[in-house]
């Protein structure tokens, strides 16, 4: 039987969206820490910098593991 959309989600259900969303953030937080790494220290780049192109990977990132869990 199908579920309706407006129930809130309990089960297996809840625990898949969960784990979704622990996937996009894992995703992201491990790459802006990887970019940061490698700008700050690799690279030599200025705190500010580094930060900025940390937001940066990091946004996209999770844009791409949400993009990737919706299929």
């Amino acid at each position: 039987m199908r579920r309706d959309a407006t129930l809130p989600a309990e089960g297996p259900e809840r625990d898949s969206a969960m784990s979704k969303w622990r996937y996009i953030g894992m995703h992201a937080i491990v790459a802006a820490a990887f970019i940061f790494v490698l700008q700050r220290y690799g690279l030599s780049a200025t705190l500010e910098s580094s930060l900025l192109w940390a937001m940066i990977f990091g946004g996209c990132a999770a844009g791409l593991a949400y993009a990737q869990s919706n299929r």
